[in-house]
């Protein structure tokens, strides 16, 4: 866990849920494969950590509304809803087991500031400041799909939109979109080598 304190002042609170995580996932995997079992070994780094590129972007002001499209099994909106205990997260995805697996650890965690939601996100009707995903679809599918969950009204630095974490380049997806965009590489914030083709993806909507 310590490459979390070398990135961010946590409170002990804050620590105590993120060590959680660390045993809370792995019992998990061994019933139902929510991260690949080879993996679940960098589950700090390779899944928490980046997760937690979002908040190296940028800090959100309190009561600040997400949408985590996709969750899997909780990434990456429980990171952020530990470090942002002020703000609200909507998780949903259409696989039913995964997110039962994100509702118990944010149980677990003392997580009251997470909503779960089982289904598409042609279901989710709901309003939101951001939508944050890891890895979902291209980028180019994903703005017009959850463009009618962005609120029309901004209070953070950056207007309301959608922040995603991609690998690789994304030169072909950017093109296609429209709407105002920033793109920086994760290895700006974090070095570890895992982040060397990782990018965040602000989209303004």
């Amino acid at each position: 866990m310590e490459c979390l304190t070398r990135y961010f002042n946590l409170s002990d609170k804050q620590k105590e849920q993120f060590r959680l995580l660390g045993e809370l996932y792995p019992e998990w995997n061994e019933k139902i494969n929510v991260i690949s079992r080879k993996d679940i070994d960098n589950l700090y780094v390779n899944h928490i950590l980046h997760s937690l590129a979002i908040a190296k972007f940028f800090t959100p002001v309190p009561g600040t509304t997400f949408l985590d499209m996709g969750t899997g099994g909780g990434f990456p909106g429980i990171p952020l809803a530990i470090m942002w205990g002020d703000c609200k997260f909507h998780l949903i995805d259409r696989i039913g087991k995964k997110l039962r697996v994100a509702e118990d650890i944010a149980n677990k965690t003392g997580l009251d500031n997470v909503t779960f939601q089982h289904g598409d996100i042609g279901e989710c009707r709901d309003k939101y400041d951001f939508v944050v995903s890891r890895a979902v679809m291209r980028l180019d599918e994903l703005v017009p799909l959850i463009k009618k969950n962005i609120s029309k009204e901004s209070k953070n630095a950056y207007p309301n939109g959608l922040i995603c974490l991609k690998g690789g380049n994304l030169d072909s997806e950017s093109a296609k979109v429209r709407n105002p965009i920033i793109e920086e590489d994760v290895s700006k914030y974090f070095s570890e080598p895992f982040f060397e083709t990782k990018k965040l993806v602000y989209v303004q909507i």
